[in-house]
């Protein structure tokens, strides 16, 4: 007569044994897949014992010989990887169920993104709306550390942030460039200076206007070498300083561009020698993994700026 299984209905504790199992069994044995599973050999084993008894039968040789499956364990192996493709399947058609995506994206950028001739934000944004019309966006503004903060902390699900330095709890995916110059406004000393010679190049004598955060504009105005003389938070104090014809300061080409209307208003300086390009990125958190919308808006991003 046929031995019955022990196992009448299979539990959570029943599926992570077989889990556990199916692991040592890829790794080749105990020693082998304790980094693999984070646990101890000793405990490794208990669990496979508790399984043995659980259904009633030994699954593997171990000892000095090595490890290696009984033909029941084989028997045991084949139906576990059964067992989890079937599940894997059943995940699977949830998601598909789920692929009507509801809910909101909480996005993060930072200043002037709207206005870069290099920057198709806008784009993803409509891609997106067309295969997740229901998703309700919410935009916030703020500095890059804020932003990244906000992404690790799971405050905001994505953001769009100039890279300066990373942090290891966050991916990155390059999306464009954004090229910087130092500017002057009219009025200023250097407004009418000409920069074709490199030796002309000392700004030590006048004031700086620049960031108050980490970024890749306070690593530019660093390397100059001159006195920052103030600080702002946003790229629109930023070009009010530099207009007033007192400031220097770092400005986008593309920013600088639309602050000129029929008179010149603003002008670049030594811009062979100031002249730098900042990278943007999206940023997600690494742990835990996005969920389906974020990745879906990433995709967009991914798509618009190829």
């Amino acid at each position: 007569m046929a031995k019955r299984a022990l196992i009448q209905n299979l539990s959570d504790v029943d599926v992570r044994l077989l889990r556990i199992f199916m692991t040592v069994t890829e790794c080749g044995g105990f020693a082998a897949s304790e980094l693999e599973l984070n646990i101890g050999r000793s405990t490794i084993s208990k669990h496979i014992s508790d399984l043995e008894l659980r259904i009633g039968l030994t699954l593997c040789n171990r000892g000095p010989s090595g490890f290696s499956l009984t033909p029941e364990g084989e028997h045991v192996l084949e139906a576990a990887q059964n067992l989890f493709s079937s599940i894997n399947n059943f995940q699977a058609k949830i998601d598909d169920i789920h692929a009507h995506l509801t809910g909101t994206l909480r996005l993060g950028v930072f200043d002037q993104s709207s206005t870069n001739p290099n920057a198709k934000v806008h784009e993803a944004i409509n891609a997106f709306d067309q295969i997740a019309p229901e998703v309700t966006l919410e935009i916030a503004l703020a500095t890059p550390s804020t932003l990244e903060s906000r992404v690790t902390d799971g405050t905001l699900d994505l953001a769009i942030v100039p890279l300066y330095k990373k942090s290891t709890m966050l991916r990155y995916v390059e999306l464009y460039d954004e090229h910087m110059t130092l500017y002057c406004g009219r009025g200023h000393p250097l407004f009418d200076a000409k920069w074709d010679n490199a030796s002309q190049f000392d700004l030590s004598g006048y004031k700086y206007a620049g960031y108050a955060f980490n970024s890749p504009n306070m690593s530019a105005g660093r390397s100059l070498g001159i006195r920052r003389a103030a600080r702002v938070q946003e790229e629109e104090a930023l070009s009010l300083l530099i207009l007033s014809g007192r400031y220097l300061g770092y400005l986008a080409d593309h920013v600088a561009g639309s602050l000129t209307g029929e008179e010149e208003a603003v002008r670049p300086v030594a811009p062979d020698q100031t002249r730098y390009v900042s990278t943007f990125a999206a940023i997600t958190r690494k742990k835990p993994n996005p969920d389906r919308k974020t990745l879906g808006f990433l995709d967009c991003l991914i798509e618009a700026h190829s």
